[in-house]
């Protein structure tokens, strides 16, 4: 399959109908990024070529599936995908966890620069006092069985979570029925063909 074309943040806001005063704060995230991943490894830097597609788009995807969300939850945020681009693009108030203290501080600066939404929480998901949520995102954090694990205290009753994931997505799934009982639905990724979003909607453990 031929590799797509860059996407660019017109191509974007296109995509997603993003007004464009999103749309100028996305892109004052964007020049942050640049600017602060030359001193930390914030994305792949293999990726910065398709930045708005491979991050941006890739996050954005979730907004229209999380509309009647009232709080959200972002696990292990790293540079603010897709916790921070949801919180920009919402009026939901959305919690950024993130271990790495020179992550999170570049969370609060993006946060502020944009004004976005979000409350960043600095420390590890297992070690902080957990705020329970309407909707838990996670994108690139850890295999299925684990990431139920850990973000069972999160979520509310009734609530959803809405993980990203690459094409392994059906061996984590295999693993983690093994342990866990999983109500769930898969919403094709829009970003990445090869990807889906798993939307998970009850899970308790067998």
């Amino acid at each position: 399959m031929a590799a797509l074309p860059p996407m660019t943040s017109s191509d974007f806001a296109a995509a997603l109908n993003v007004s464009r005063e999103t749309l100028a704060k996305l892109e004052v995230y964007e020049a942050m990024l640049r600017q602060w991943q030359n001193t930390i490894n914030l994305i792949s830097s293999s990726t910065l070529h398709d930045v708005w597609r491979r991050h941006f788009f890739d996050s954005g995807q979730l907004c229209p599936l999380l509309l009647n969300a009232e709080t959200i939850v972002d696990i292990g945020s790293g540079g603010g995908f897709p916790g921070l681009v949801v919180a920009i693009m919402t009026d939901a108030p959305v919690y950024l966890v993130e271990s790495d203290n020179r992550k999170a501080t570049f969370l609060r600066e993006v946060s502020r620069a944009t004004s976005a939404n979000a409350n960043i929480l600095a420390g590890r998901a297992e070690s902080l006092p957990p705020r329970p949520a309407a909707a838990v995102t996670v994108r690139a954090l850890a295999p299925l069985p684990k990431l139920l694990s850990l973000v069972e205290p999160w979520v509310q009753p009734g609530g959803r979570c809405y993980f990203l994931k690459g094409s392994t997505f059906e061996e984590e799934l295999t693993d983690a029925k093994k342990i866990w009982d999983i109500s769930y639905d898969l919403v094709p990724s829009r970003s990445d063909p090869s990807g889906t979003i798993l939307r998970v909607k009850e899970f308790r453990r067998v």
